[in-house]
């Protein structure tokens, strides 16, 4: 995860995919002031993108492309800047010790059921609400993000038993990075009717023995089962 700005490149595939990171920057540096995106390359052909965001809650989405090194932390301002031409997408310099902790896996998750987007945005809404008049100088309180807004688990014969407690911190986490999206593919605003969004439209759980999965169309967002500190692994 070393090396100099010019050893560290993305090149994203196609103009979509140049235009998906773009959006996913924008919303990084909304969510997460340390300035800091870790990309590795997945046997796909995709480029995992993952960000902390400051409710302690990794978030990711992938665009097609190769990076690198093939596991590399970038600097989220150099990427920016660089998105302005055309070609390679600098990393920047080389920012060692600025992730510190595992990712999470890329298999081994159980997908427990489905919940409904326009729920999801509702409670995301519900806690703002709250957050408005409820925090302090400290910004929200641990109280309310901490707090388990949903609890899922398996249906049928077959079902393992398991539950996935969702919190606040996932949930706003999951709205504010813009992965939940309207029927007609725009982003959801504090003022977007629920209606926009299709009825149908999933947010899908899933858990390993360590973390909470949250899926939605345009990224996932995950949390650890046990204790919300990213930094243990």
């Amino acid at each position: 995860m070393t090396g100099d700005a010019a050893d560290r490149e993305l090149v994203p595939r196609a103009a979509s995919d140049r235009t998906d990171l773009a959006a996913f920057l924008e919303r990084a540096r909304r969510v997460d002031d340390s300035g800091v995106l870790r990309a590795q390359q997945r046997p796909d052909g995709g480029v995992g993108l993952w960000i902390r965001t400051g409710f302690d809650i990794l978030a990711t989405r992938s665009v097609f492309g190769t990076v690198s090194p093939s596991d590399v932390i970038c600097d989220v301002g150099a990427m920016a800047a660089s998105l302005s031409g055309e070609g390679p997408v600098s990393l920047g310099f080389a920012l060692p010790g600025a992730w510190q902790g595992a990712l999470p896996p890329a298999d081994g998750f159980t997908h427990l059921d489905d919940v409904p987007a326009r729920e999801l945005v509702a409670l995301a809404r519900s806690g703002a609400d709250v957050a408005r008049t409820d925090s302090g100088a400290l910004g929200m309180a641990s109280s309310l993000l901490d707090q388990t807004v949903i609890e899922v688990s398996a249906h049928g014969p077959d079902a393992s038993g398991e539950v996935a407690k969702v919190s606040m911190r996932a949930v706003f986490s999951l709205t504010a990075m813009g992965f939940v999206r309207d029927a007609a593919g725009r982003e959801i605003s504090e003022t977007s009717p629920l209606a926009d969004i299709a009825a149908d439209e999933p947010i899908r759980v899933r858990v390993s023995s360590s973390w909470v999965r949250v899926d939605a169309r345009f990224g996932s967002v995950y949390q650890r089962r046990a204790v919300l500190n990213l930094g243990v692994v």
